[in-house]
């Protein structure tokens, strides 16, 4: 095989090696953007934004609900940054919202917070009370400067 080219066997599986290692070295410098880009998005920080349909008369019962989940956020990694009441206008929307590290790191919340005895106690809560009627999850990349 090698003598019909007239090179080795041993030569052609060099060259052919090498040419495979140069080809894979430029799919990989292809990617590397690629591979940042990724790396870059997995480390934005999301703010979970929460708006919430409430029962105007359990107004009491959803602050005391929102208050029970600011230290858990806080408890897992997050930053909570409040829950905010209806004042004037309508009497039966609230908003929440909460940030944390990466998508990654919201995610991980969320499985740790499913098994956790606080988290579930604050879950139990609002199945006894109602507070809310509905609610709406959105993730946002906040902008400071």
């Amino acid at each position: 095989m090698g003598e019909e080219t007239g090179g080795s066997p041993d030569r052609d599986m060099m060259t052919g090696g090498h040419a495979r290692l140069e080809r894979q070295h430029t799919l990989l410098q292809q990617r590397i953007p690629l591979f940042a880009e990724l790396k870059r998005k997995e480390n934005v920080m999301i703010t979970c934004y929460l708006r919430y349909v409430i029962d105007p008369f359990k107004r009491r019962e959803f602050e005391t609900y929102g208050k029970m989940w600011i230290p858990l956020v806080k408890k897992f990694g997050g930053k909570h940054h409040g829950y905010f009441m209806p004042h004037e206008g309508a009497n039966n929307i609230a908003f929440a919202l909460f940030s944390f590290p990466s998508l990654a790191a919201y995610e991980t919340y969320r499985t740790t917070a499913a098994h956790d005895p606080e988290c579930q106690a604050a879950m139990r809560y609002y199945e006894e009370t109602q507070c809310f009627i509905s609610y709406e999850r959105s993730f946002m990349r906040p902008v400071f400067e």
